[in-house]
């Protein structure tokens, strides 16, 4: 049996994705969750596309969904205002990607967009979700705006006793955050912090930066957030 590692928001940090890859030494036994929000903000959202097929040929990938990548495939079929989302989503970082144009996103990005993206993940002892979640429901009953527009805090304990595994709401002193019934590991790798992985069976956290630097850490040594701070 391999591990079940999650990988919080990327945002288009290749650099930091691939030390990430390489310091956890991922294995074609291993299951990677990865949380959503591929796209926007960082430098190189065509080349994390590009890495996350790669991955799925060859290992067993599950790619959520996020909300950014909600808003992208929504740009492209004319629901949502390109302006907006250029200023508010800082989709002029994705564009710059693909040499300055949405006509030159490949379909296959596309595809991977809107039809390869999962809602969320379940496994033995863990939930995995990119914002958040309803407690009283069921996870196929959750409505989108929790799953993917929620806050880390809104939920509570969920009845399976399993653990909740969410990014979204960015910690952006590049430490993940934990009350013990959920933790949130986006940390903010697009705006100069860290990438971060956790393996869900032994509770160890390792992170990457864009600048090739790693460090580690582990879960239950991890401080709830400040109250005011999400």
């Amino acid at each position: 049996m391999g591990r079940v590692l999650a990988v919080g928001d990327i945002h288009g940090c290749l650099s930091a994705l691939d030390t990430l890859l390489g310091a956890v030494r991922l294995t074609a036994a291993d299951t990677l969750v990865t949380l959503g929000d591929y796209v926007d903000r960082g430098p190189d959202s065509r080349g994390v596309l590009d890495r996350l097929l790669e991955l799925s040929g060859t290992h067993h990938l599950v790619p959520l969904r996020g909300n950014h990548d909600i808003v992208l495939c929504a740009v492209q079929d004319g629901s949502r205002s390109y302006d907006d989302w250029l200023l508010s989503y800082r989709g002029d970082k994705t564009v710059e990607s693909y040499g300055g144009h949405l006509s030159f996103v490949p379909e296959r990005h596309w595809q991977f967009l809107r039809d390869g993206l999962l809602p969320y993940y379940e496994s033995d002892t863990h939930l995995f979700v990119h914002a958040s979640l309803l407690p009283d429901y069921a996870l196929d009953e959750q409505p989108d705006w929790a799953l993917y527009w929620g806050r880390f805090g809104e939920q509570g304990p969920h009845p399976s006793g399993k653990t909740i595994v969410c990014g979204h709401t960015s910690q952006k002193d590049g430490m993940p955050r934990s009350f013990g019934h959920s933790v949130c590991i986006d940390t903010w790798a697009c705006g100069g912090q860290w990438l971060t992985c956790l393996d869900c069976g032994s509770g160890l956290l390792v992170q990457a930066n864009q600048r090739g630097e790693t460090r580690r850490l582990w879960a239950d040594e991890l401080d709830p957030p400040a109250y005011g701070s999400l």
